[in-house]
């Protein structure tokens, strides 16, 4: 509902300019909403920093929960207690992946998710994981999620902090 009022409100300007009805907005953001849940999860491979491998085959027949964040990066902070408390319930049908999007050696962030409790899969920006951020979209901004349901298809996207709640709303 937020991204359809968004995108009413950067096409109200221009009713204005040009003969553009409600409805004619409306149509055109559920088409972009439809053109949206037909993403689905990229082909991956991911090592987290416990050396596991996550791919698009391994995560299939789960929710997948792609989560970008940083260290230096408040509300990735503030959201991490919510993706171990919903994890810690969901593991059983939820994959969730932090995929840290920084420059930082695994002993940094090792002491960092010791310090946080994380319970999921930490994948680091490295020489064998950077490239394959990309393969899920630009992230222009952090906190960045995707939310895939078990058969692939993008559910929910977010920019900035997800909380509990949310991620309930979006899988269960």
């Amino acid at each position: 509902m937020k991204k359809i009022l968004i995108i009413l409100s950067l096409f109200l300007p221009l009713t204005t300019t040009q003969a553009i009805t409600v409805d004619e907005i409306v149509a055109k953001a559920s088409t972009l909403w439809e053109n949206e849940k037909a993403i689905k999860v990229p082909n991956f491979s991911l090592v987290d920093i416990e050396g596991n491998v996550h791919t698009d085959e391994s995560t299939k027949g789960k929710y997948l929960v792609i989560n970008f964040w940083a260290t230096w990066c408040p509300p990735c902070l503030k959201e991490i207690p919510a993706f171990v408390e919903f994890y810690e319930k969901n593991s059983d049908r939820v994959e969730i992946l932090g995929l840290d999007y920084e420059q930082a050696d695994k002993k940094t962030i090792l002491e960092f998710t010791d310090t946080f409790m994380v319970n999921y899969p930490i994948i680091l920006f490295d020489d064998k994981n950077g490239s394959q951020f990309t393969n899920f979209g630009d992230v222009f901004g952090m906190p960045t999620t995707y939310i895939y349901d078990p058969e692939g298809r993008l559910v929910d996207f977010r920019m900035g902090e997800i909380d509990i709640e949310t991620l309930e709303k979006s899988i269960l």
